[in-house]
């Protein structure tokens, strides 16, 4: 088992959250300040996802999403396989001075056309709340 920081369709009522086979819920985390959180496009498709970008103290904000305790078969075979290609598997520092793993904004996607910086509203969630869609 380990610690996984979901932040986008993973969480409680997303489109992937039957994904993560019934993990238990830890609670809601936060993430350390030192990461933007940006909306992704896919196949033409605006707001396709979030990603985590990891920037450093002073340029990121506190992101929240949610904490599981995922099995590792569970990850390997059931989540990994449907994010998308410009996430990656990495560690997000949490608030409260622990670390879990996280899907991440790949260093070659920060560029990608199309990503909207949508750190302002702090969480998927709310920023998704802003256009009426319960993704």
């Amino acid at each position: 088992m380990v610690h996984m920081f979901l932040n986008g369709g993973g969480m409680k009522g997303g489109n992937l959250h039957h994904l993560i086979g019934g993990a238990p819920f830890l609670g809601a985390a936060t993430t350390l300040p030192i990461y933007r959180l940006h909306s992704v496009p896919l196949d033409g498709a605006a707001d396709d996802h979030p990603a985590l970008e990891h920037t450093g103290p002073g340029d990121g904000a506190a992101i929240q999403g949610e904490l599981y305790d995922i099995d590792f078969t569970v990850l390997r075979t059931s989540l990994l396989p449907a994010e998308p290609p410009d996430l990656e598997l990495g560690v997000v520092g949490l608030a409260d001075g622990t670390e879990a793993l996280g899907m991440r904004l790949r260093d070659a996607a920060a560029d990608l056309p199309g990503l909207v910086d949508i750190t302002e509203h702090g969480s998927w969630r709310a920023y998704r709340a802003t256009k009426d869609d319960p993704r």
